[in-house]
């Protein structure tokens, strides 16, 4: 119980800086039209703010005991950390990115399948994209994301620091790339996931949605054909064809009637990136 109060003092004080950090930049950016943006993201800011909180202090033991299990479970062969420890630090951070922008690609991407939007399409039901949108996840799903995201990083030996380091700038560009700008980082887009390219695939056009799942990197879309050039749909309009919801209609959402298979539940499929020059 102290590892958990621990845990959720740690990410209320970093989510007091992201906010001041966003905060600032949103001002730095939208300027006389601040007063404008406020007042239309600030329902579903309340609702994600909302289910943040649910899941960091109402199931936030829950998720620490798998995650726990996961950890004690999962023994590397010795061979590995002496591989990872023999290796350039950067070398071994840049490294585990990597591993975990991997493993969030194709657990994103499963989250498309009509057996998984259910608990996945809160994610993208905001219609006023913001940095908290990361945030906005059903329990279910948030719970999906612990048991998976970060086993392989354990799995392969990784010192506990480059996994805390990756996990930690994981986090602060989840923020970013949901921060309403419509910046696709120039060159240094075609690396890394920009805000244009994690807006594309919050896209209100389902077909376009199902691109650009990487949280970090490129490099997982662009090997298997899902990265599509935000650079024509700056500003684009998010949402889903559902509707969004407040905070306990998203909790209930998984288990509305549409959902359920059969009944015409809702899928948005990996679409293959167009050719170059499109």
């Amino acid at each position: 119980m102290e590892i958990f109060a621990h845990h959720a003092q740690v990410t209320l004080t970093m989510l007091a800086m992201t906010a001041g950090v966003f905060g600032l930049l949103a001002l730095l950016v939208k300027r006389r039209a601040i007063g404008a943006a406020l007042a239309r993201v600030h329902g579903e800011f309340a609702t994600n703010l909302g289910l943040l909180l649910f899941n960091l202090v109402l199931l936030g033991p829950l998720f620490a005991v798998p995650e726990g299990l996961i950890r004690d479970q999962l023994v590397a062969l010795p061979a590995l950390g002496a591989f990872w420890s023999g290796i350039n630090e950067l070398a071994v951070l840049f490294c585990a990115i990597l591993v975990y922008d991997f493993v969030v690609y194709w657990r994103h991407r499963a989250e498309h399948h009509r057996l998984l939007w259910p608990i996945h399409a809160t994610h993208h039901a905001d219609t006023a994209l913001h940095w908290l949108s990361v945030h906005r996840k059903h329990p279910l799903s948030k719970l999906l994301s612990v048991l998976v995201d970060i086993w392989l990083l354990f799995l392969l030996g990784f010192p506990e620091w480059a996994i805390a380091g990756a996990a930690f700038l994981r986090s602060w560009w989840g923020f970013f790339i949901h921060a309403d700008v419509p910046w696709t980082l120039g060159i240094f887009g075609k690396i890394l996931i920009s805000p244009a390219a994690h807006r594309l695939h919050h896209i209100r056009d389902e077909a376009l949605m199902g691109s650009n799942f990487g949280n970090t990197v490129t490099l997982w879309d662009r090997l298997f054909g899902t990265y599509v050039d935000p650079a024509p749909y700056l500003d684009c309009e998010t949402g889903i064809a559902e509707g969004t919801r407040g905070f306990l209609g998203e909790l209930g959402r998984p288990f509305e009637r549409r959902y359920r298979i059969g009944v015409g539940a809702s899928a948005v499929e990996p679409r293959p990136a167009p050719p170059a020059g499109t």
